[in-house]
């Protein structure tokens, strides 16, 4: 069977199927990554050395934890963590499995990224709002949080286009998606037609999330 005549079959049976896999993926992983992530970063900024209320010891514990989890290599921390995964999931194979460490792994990244962000915002704007009787909570909210908008916009653009890469290390160790397609039934079989319509469909992925990216981010300047 020739390559373009090909297209359709393992279509329908490899490549579909496992495209919705991928987003189940890094749907979850990104949603869950965000919510956490958000929470830390809001901590951190808070607590931190230029923040509104610095707390040495307790900045100092979250900021190791959090940069220990960024150290790890996606492979690694899935392999490392593969207990807690079981204990928590039941299993360290298939789709739910491999969202646990994906979004752990991201919940540090988007964390570190939201830190960043909003210690950007204008200290006279900070100032401005504390002397108008603000306290610290209505500070990181109504004016940090606002004005970090675009960014935030940027921050999970780059966690998606990130962990839709993952998720192909991910199928490596059984994580289902295009990743374990391309691996298993592309590489490993030396089937190219397999391989490069994963390869292209990721891809794919990737380009709409960034000028959806992008398109919203300039929206909201």
């Amino acid at each position: 069977m020739s390559f373009w005549a090909s297209i359709p079959y393992y279509w329908n049976k490899l490549i579909f199927p496992s495209v919705f896999v991928t987003l189940q993926i890094v749907f979850f992983t990104i949603l869950i990554g965000f919510a956490f992530g958000f929470l830390l970063a809001v901590l951190l900024t808070m607590y931190g050395p230029t923040g509104l209320n610095y707390k040495k010891h307790f900045y100092t514990v979250l900021s190791l934890i959090v940069n220990t989890v960024r150290s790890f290599p996606i492979l690694i921390l899935i392999v490392s963590i593969a207990p807690l995964t079981r204990l928590i999931i039941g299993t360290t194979i298939g789709t739910k499995a491999v969202i646990l460490p994906l979004s752990i792994a991201t919940t540090a990244f988007i964390a570190r990224l939201l830190e960043s962000s909003f210690l950007q915002v204008d200290r006279q704007l900070i100032e401005a709002a504390r002397s108008l009787g603000a306290t610290d909570l209505q500070i990181m909210f109504r004016v940090i949080l606002k004005e970090s908008v675009p960014s935030i916009v940027t921050t999970i653009t780059m966690a998606t286009v990130t962990y839709i890469a993952s998720t192909t290390i991910a199928g490596a160790v059984g994580g289902g998606g295009l990743g374990a397609i391309a691996l298993t039934y592309g590489y490993q079989s030396f089937n190219n037609t397999v391989l490069y319509m994963s390869v292209f469909i990721l891809l794919l992925l990737v380009n709409i999330v960034q000028y959806f990216g992008e398109w919203l981010y300039k929206k909201l300047l």
